[in-house]
């Protein structure tokens, strides 16, 4: 009797957790005008949203053992993403294009060069961690990498460009308006691969 109390409190932490998780990814696409929902609802959504994301723990400094515990026990799940996680809005994303500097004044642009599909979700993934300021110590050496790799099938380059950023796809309003993706670069560097070859 006593276990199965312990069952049904379990069941009811749970269906709330998945709740107050699905809530605060509903109400945060309300709240930011990403649904076809009147703006005037905008206000309420995010004092809701907040609501949800404080049952949630968020509210809480990050060192909290309560947000600690209630974080692991999302992930641990794989409950912590919601409704958003699947939502028509695509996020943002980054993108790594090298800009090829041939003798004749030619210029090309590639993209690094993958063999398997696994390969490629790879790069995808090292490349939106690059953006992130704690990789940034290894990120040129990172960059390097992968622009040797470009240039070993391109033995006459003279000089590669990486330029790295992030492409903003458009929302579905401006995609109805003829709108493409938006590309802001972040950072670039340039690669004299000829030189360090002779070194």
């Amino acid at each position: 009797m006593f276990s199965k109390r312990i069952y049904v409190v379990w069941f009811w932490v749970h269906f709330f957790l998945i709740t107050a998780v699905c809530f605060a990814g509903v109400f945060s696409l309300i709240a930011g005008g990403s649904t076809v929902l009147p703006s005037l609802l905008e206000p309420y959504a995010r004092k809701t949203e907040v609501a949800a994301a404080w049952f949630l723990g968020k509210q809480a400094a990050g060192s909290n053992p309560v947000r600690e515990g209630i974080a692991t026990y999302l992930h641990a799940a794989g409950i912590q993403a919601g409704y958003t996680f699947f939502a028509p809005n695509v996020p943002a994303y980054h993108r790594l294009t090298l800009e090829l500097f041939y003798e004749d004044g030619r210029i090309e642009h590639e993209s690094p060069r993958l063999r398997t599909k696994a390969a490629a979700l790879r790069l995808d993934s090292l490349v939106d961690r690059l953006a992130e300021q704690r990789y940034e110590p290894i990120r040129e050496v990172i960059i390097k990498m992968l622009a040797f790799s470009v240039w070993r099938e391109h033995p006459d380059v003279k000089k590669i460009r990486a330029v790295f950023g992030s492409v903003t796809p458009p929302s579905i309003t401006e995609f109805e308006h003829g709108k493409t993706e938006t590309f802001q670069p972040m950072f670039s560097f340039d690669f004299s691969l000829r030189d360090e070859e002779e070194q």
